[in-house]
């Protein structure tokens, strides 16, 4: 059944025209007034919440407005209970639009995209805004194909000074935060991870990896050490590799 994104709260028995993007997808899809689509809303702070799932009724097709009867509320939950917030140094082209696709798929909470001394791409102002708003579409439509329920939410670009800057020192206590790193102290992750059970953090540079200075600045902020091995990965194979580690045994 065609699953949607409805960022809109839900009540069993009302009409409601779809959001423009869910709408141009059901006209794509060529649905018809009668045929059954599901929705859910959860994620991205939409007011009134509570995950799951909604079955819903196409009752009206328009050139640009689709109208469909909501119906009920399944209460059906294929999120992880340990929530991984990943940091990635963001890697070149497109890239990032395959790590952002492949760690919603996964059920990462969340995604902050940052900018290091070996990043390659560079963000500002209106594009930055712009690639935030693209990735965001892409954890939405990942969210649809692979029957999650909360969409992650793409956190604005920021320089990895800035982001270190605004983490709470007390969070650190009560969460992890894990840095990949090649430093001879590293943990395994699933050894640094084993007794976390709520939520975690997980840090990784670009191309390259983080210099020693910005490593040193997040292991002032909490962070410990990790590694995911011997071998040699590339930047958003790590950060998929490490989401999985962590969802799969949390």
């Amino acid at each position: 059944m065609p699953r949607f994104y409805c960022p809109t709260p839900l009540t069993p028995g009302e009409l409601l025209d779809l959001p423009a993007s869910a709408g141009r997808h059901v006209q794509v899809l060529r649905l018809q007034p009668g045929d059954v689509i599901t929705l859910f809303n959860g994620g991205l702070d939409v007011p009134g919440s509570n995950g799951g799932e909604y079955e819903a009724t196409v009752t009206q097709m328009g050139r640009s407005q689709v109208q469909v009867q909501v119906g009920t509320h399944m209460a059906v939950e294929r999120e992880a209970a340990l929530q991984v917030h990943l940091a990635v140094g963001m890697p070149a082209n497109e890239r990032m639009d395959w790590l952002v696709e492949k760690a919603s798929e996964l059920g990462v909470a969340s995604i902050q995209p940052l900018m290091t001394e070996r990043s390659v791409l560079r963000l500002s102002g209106e594009r930055a805004d712009k690639k935030q708003a693209h990735w965001q579409s892409v954890a939405v439509a990942a969210c649809e194909q692979c029957g999650g329920n909360r969409v992650p939410r793409v956190h604005a670009v920021m320089t990895l000074a800035q982001w270190l800057k605004a983490q709470d020192p007390l969070d650190a206590a009560q969460s992890p935060r894990l840095l990949l790193s090649l430093r001879p102290e590293s943990l395994g992750l699933r050894e640094a991870a084993h007794h976390t059970t709520s939520a975690i953090t997980f840090l990784s540079g670009p191309e390259g990896g983080l210099n020693t200075a910005e490593e040193d600045a997040a292991l002032a902020q909490g962070f410990a050490p990790v590694t995911l091995g011997p071998r040699v990965l590339r930047s958003e194979t790590a950060a998929i590799a490490a989401a999985a580690a962590l969802l799969i045994s949390g």
